[in-house]
């Protein structure tokens, strides 16, 4: 394997000057968590809960509620007198826990902003409720069950307030309702989609919760009980303890997803078209929890039809551009697996269901695929085998994963995980092995600081080649500033034959942080500022021979009362082009290149009928000069409907070999249609000049029955490969049932 060279002088310095002040800030730390958690209890009720939002059962008022008066604070500053009042109360009975909430404002539905009817909403566009559950009460999980006034559900698995599961799906109900001084809804959760284990002889159920709304209107969080604003509702170490709940025995909490789908395709290549072609299939998941900790999923000839379609990229940097994964099958629970988030996965599901790139990465069929996960209290066991059907270009594939973790003390761990890939011989292809092994850990000595980072080493049997990559990462989280260092790396013969790396032979270094300024005055225009710099420096893994680097400081990075935005900018840039390199396909001269890049963004009030924003990224690039103007437009006057404009100019001028002047236009379209948050219907149109490629993406969806879904979908692609023209259109129909026992 290469050696790491990180001797560099400027990475000695950097990490002096971060380290240095970074303890000096360490006075500013945030309140710890309390020796003695509150107290709320759950009532049992024997009346019937009819989920309307109304809370006009007579149960309802026995209880003792979580009261205005118990709520904290977040934003838009920590503490002090708050303006929207909350209410939380909570019932059970033989099958579901319930949790009703009035949200007080005095505005009533006129103050309301939801966007739209979505399912899974993007959060900090709308009003929103929403209450987390550690029903083993392990202080680093939580699942969070989330509403708006309108009744739209979203649902989240958190481990340890960094990792976000958002694309977890579980069986529950909510339902809302708009009043003259507020707004209030009825959650159901039934005890069988939640994981717990009953508590032995003598001993009295207690889980984690918090519950936390956001008012949009003025952007004020408030909490329940009192966390820091440098986290999130999700940081279970300050949770309450819920008691008073008499649970039900563990149901056997076993989910059948079969689907039915029919599809047919055609395609031209330059004028000429090929024969279409239709199939129709069967297929499934099913989805078992063992017990409390222990989940096993299987998925037979699978289908992601209903997936969101990629969006198109113009990519200026010398880097991979990373597509994140959008099929539901392998989004579920992907934060356990080791990463550092964005550039280097040595497990990366997207190489599942693709051909090789030799074959344009087009889409394979997945024959069968299981998953077991067991999280507990003391450790994470994981395992996954998916295969991957052969085609007339290629042979099939087996991938195979296996990962340990363990858990010590408050909020730390360190675990291992093994990959590994196979791919069959077809034809002229050889056959296959590709493994990794990865250790990595997380280390949280208390809840301001965190410290993590792992090592991956890498064998492929055809290229015979041995690898290896990985990153450290040390962070502080304060009120008032944050402060950061990664360092990652990748060496030349890393190759995960299941993984994702931005870039070959490289070493990045990251240090940088900013400080949060939040004024003094109650109802002031500004909310909070962020300005600070970040460093990124890149260099060979091999020899250390330097390769970019740039300084990324924001002296203006603020947001406002109504949560608009504004950023002022600069970058610094040193570059160092040894390699054939095309941004806008000009061919830029190899050299090295000193010039300054400006940026200009500012985004309106996210939560209006109008929104949008624009930014600016010009100056010098490279032997030339770089202006990327970027606008979007969303117009909203309903949550019944939706359409978003995006456009994005790259105008470059005596740029490359010939001092050419190209423009490139990148051009987007979304509509959204719904008429209730179980039907809905999207068109996406996106055409990009560069490849003089179109598409289209029309879907719709009904949710007839509860995650039981029938999907109607339009894909339509037209543009240039290599020399030839070629388009495709094709149309799918699917429906799916949920059921679960």
């Amino acid at each position: 394997m290469e050696n790491i060279n990180i001797k560099s002088p400027l990475f000695l310095i950097l990490f002096a000057f971060f380290f240095g002040g970074l303890f000096a800030q360490n006075s500013d730390m945030n309140f710890i968590p309390p020796q003695n958690p509150s107290i709320i209890k759950a009532i049992k009720t024997t009346a019937k809960i009819t989920l309307d939002g109304s809370l006009n059962e007579t149960d309802w008022q026995h209880t003792v509620p979580i009261s205005g008066s118990d709520f904290f604070r977040m934003e838009p500053k920590q503490g002090g007198d708050f303006e929207f009042k909350t209410s939380v109360s909570l019932l059970f009975d033989e099958k579901n826990l319930y949790v009703g909430v009035f949200c007080e404002d005095s505005l009533g539905k006129k103050g309301v902003r939801v966007q739209d009817f979505r399912r899974d909403f993007i959060y900090g566009e709308n009003d929103i409720f929403y209450f987390q559950l550690d029903p083993q009460n392990l202080r680093r999980y939580c699942v969070s069950f989330q509403t708006t006034p309108l009744g739209t559900q979203r649902d989240v698995q958190v481990f340890d307030d960094d990792f976000k599961d958002n694309d977890w799906d579980a069986l529950w109900s909510v339902k809302s309702k708009m009043l003259e001084n507020g707004w209030s809804a009825e959650f159901a959760i039934p005890f069988k989609s939640l994981r717990y284990e009953l508590p032995k002889a003598g001993e009295a159920v207690s889980w984690g919760f918090t519950a936390a709304r956001l008012a949009r209107r003025t952007y004020e969080q408030t909490v329940f009980p009192p966390i820091p604003q440098a986290f999130s509702p999700y940081r279970m170490t300050y949770a309450a303890l819920l008691e008073g709940l008499e649970l039900p025995k563990p149901a056997l909490n076993l989910r059948l997803n079969p689907y039915f789908l029919y599809s047919y395709e055609k395609k031209t290549v330059n004028d000429t078209e090929i024969p279409g072609t239709n199939a129709s299939k069967l297929g499934g998941d099913v989805k078992w929890a063992v017990n409390s900790h222990a989940v096993l999923d299987m998925t037979f000839n699978t289908d992601f039809a209903q997936a969101d379609v990629d969006r198109a990229v113009n990519n200026l940097t010398r880097f991979n551009v990373f597509f994140p994964e959008r099929r539901q099958f392998f989004l579920e629970n992907s934060g356990i697996y080791p990463s550092d988030g964005s550039s280097i996965y040595p497990f990366f599901s997207r190489t599942i269901g693709l051909a090789n790139s030799q074959f344009n990465a087009a889409a394979v069929p997945i024959d069968a695929g299981v998953r077991f996960n067991d999280r507990n209290e003391k450790r994470t066991l994981s395992a996954l085998y998916v295969h991957q059907r052969g085609t007339d270009e290629q042979g099939g594939a087996s991938f195979g994963l296996a990962r340990f973790q363990k858990n010590f003390g408050k909020q730390n761990n360190f675990g291992a995980m093994l990959t590994h890939r196979f791919d069959e011989v077809k034809g002229q292809f050889a056959g296959n092995h590709n493994t990794t092994l990865t250790a990595d850990f997380f280390l949280r000595p208390n809840d301001s600081w965190t410290v993590s980072g792992f090592w991956s080493g890498s064998r492929d049997e055809g290229a015979d080649k041995l690898g290896h990559a990985g990153n450290l990462f040390a962070g502080l989280n304060l009120n008032k500033m944050y402060a950061g260092w990664v360092t990652k790396w990748v060496t030349q013969d890393y190759l995960p034959g299941m993984g994702f790396t931005f870039a070959n032979n490289v070493i990045h270094h990251n240090p940088g942080g900013y400080f949060i300024w939040r004024p003094k005055k109650e109802k002031s225009l500004f909310r909070r500022g962020d300005p600070g710099c970040f460093v990124n420096y890149y260099h060979n893994a091999s020899d250390g021979k330097f390769q970019q680097a740039d300084l990324y400081i924001f002296p203006v990075y603020q947001w406002f009362r109504d949560n608009s935005f504004l950023e002022i900018s600069f970058f610094p840039t040193w570059q160092n082009i040894d390699f054939d390199f095309s941004p806008l396909d000009i061919t830029v001269p190899q050299g090295r290149y000193f010039y300054v890049r400006n940026f200009l963004q500012y985004n309106t009030d996210r939560s209006r009928k109008l929104s949008g924003s624009v930014s600016a990224n010009f100056g010098k690039f490279y032997d030339g000069r770089l202006a990327t103007i970027a606008t979007d437009l969303r117009i909203a006057p309903s949550p019944h409907i939706a359409l978003t404009l995006d456009y994005e100019l790259n105008h470059a001028k005596s740029l490359g070999d010939n001092a050419t002047d190209k423009d490139v236009h990148l051009y987007s379209a979304g509509l959204r249609l719904a008429l209730n948050p179980k039907l809905q219907g999207t068109v996406f149109y996106q055409y990009n000049s560069l490849n003089k490629t179109g598409r289209w993406n029309a879907r719709v969806s009904w949710e007839y029955h509860p995650l039981s879904f029938l999907y109607v979908v339009f894909n339509d692609t037209r543009g240039d490969l290599g020399f030839d023209r070629f388009s495709s259109t094709g149309v799918i129909g699917k429906i799916s049932l949920m059921h679960q026992i």
